[in-house]
């Protein structure tokens, strides 16, 4: 098969299209031929040797897996070859005391594909049958994808973790991104008045048709003078800020007394300035978010199936062209989620 591997940690330059042999998905695992893998900035952080993870060399990088089952292990039941499935982006132990109880994203052995195993960017991948997420049959491959770790993650962090509320305010940090662009619509969903920040008019600009309220750009306003002045002085409920660096220590500013930032990462830069004086005399929050349950995929899955959520795709590309997708995402020049398909 064809795969994009790298050898090495550095720059793009380092991916490369490569044949090697198909995995063997085992007894219990089946065989998938990949039709779509969303791409993710943590793609690039790994790819840089960043992402403070051990990586195996040579590695597969892709996280949001879509395909068709090709093969099936001697003792897997209730699927068939040909059955249209997502590869769950976190493999679990099923085990653990997490897992048990219904918060699966803890759990304390997870694989992950594109991380510790490899993961998508070729042209099939093994995984256990206990980790498959059947796709309804009016969602497309790339749409699949595109949904697992954009509306996934914005679904627990906005509803889960930050308990959005009808009538609050929610500040959307990166709106372009895939899962800045998928929090926009579940913020919609959950009746908020949203504030999308970016540093891009045109993002804006898109952002705009998907229900946001007020429009910022980071880079020629301030960012907090300007939300501040947009409230009326009153700050947001909410903020969405998964960016780190500068726009993480302007959107505590931001904040309303008692308001709350959830945090799902920051690319930008991860250490962070933190004036703590806002915490104990307004009472504001700092909510850390990891990823997201199975039982939410599948939500937000069933969301999108019915037309309710609309996975939002910049570009395709073909398998060859991960440099260029690497680039696109580099240089911020998306608004959604970047595909790459092998087939």
């Amino acid at each position: 098969m064809r795969a994009v591997r790298f050898h090495e940690f550095g720059d793009r330059s380092v991916l490369r299209c490569e044949s090697m042999a198909e995995p063997d998905p085992g007894p219990h695992g089946v065989l998938v031929r990949v039709r779509a893998c969303a791409l993710n900035h943590l793609d690039i952080d790994v790819r840089q040797g960043l992402s403070r993870l051990p990586i195996p060399l040579p590695h597969i990088l892709g996280r949001e897996i879509a395909g068709e089952i090709a093969a099936l292990g001697a003792e897997v039941d209730g699927y068939r070859v040909g059955d249209r499935v997502l590869v769950s982006s976190r493999q679990n132990c099923r085990q653990c005391l997490y897992c048990r109880t219904g918060r699966d994203h803890m759990c304390t052995q997870t694989k992950r594909p594109g991380l510790e195993i490899p993961g998508g960017y070729a042209e099939y991948i093994a995984a256990p049958a206990t980790e498959l997420i059947r796709i309804p049959s009016n969602v497309g491959f790339a749409e699949a994808a595109a949904t697992q770790i954009a509306f996934g993650t914005a679904w627990h962090m906005l509803i889960n973790r930050g308990e959005l509320r009808p009538g609050e305010t929610v500040l959307i940090n990166a709106v372009g991104s895939g899962i800045g662009s998928a929090a926009v619509q579940v913020a919609r969903m959950a009746g908020a008045n949203i504030i999308a920040c970016a540093g891009s008019d045109a993002k804006l600009e898109r952002a705009r048709a998907y229900g946001v309220t007020a429009l910022v750009n980071y880079r020629t306003e301030d960012l907090a003078a300007r939300v501040l002045e947009l409230t009326e002085g009153r700050g947001v409920d909410l903020v969405f800020e998964h960016v780190g660096g500068e726009i993480f220590e302007n959107s505590v500013k931001c904040l309303t007394p008692n308001g709350r930032m959830l945090v799902c990462g920051g690319h930008a830069r991860e250490v962070v300035a933190l004036d703590i004086i806002p915490f104990f005399r307004s009472e504001v929050k700092i909510v850390g978010s990891k990823a997201y349950t199975q039982q939410e995929i599948l939500n937000v899955l069933d969301l999108v199936a019915k037309g309710r959520l609309e996975p939002i795709i910049h570009q395709v590309l073909p398998l060859e062209e991960a440099v260029l997708a690497h680039q696109i995402l580099e240089e911020s020049r998306h608004f959604g989620k970047v595909i790459l398909e092998p087939n």
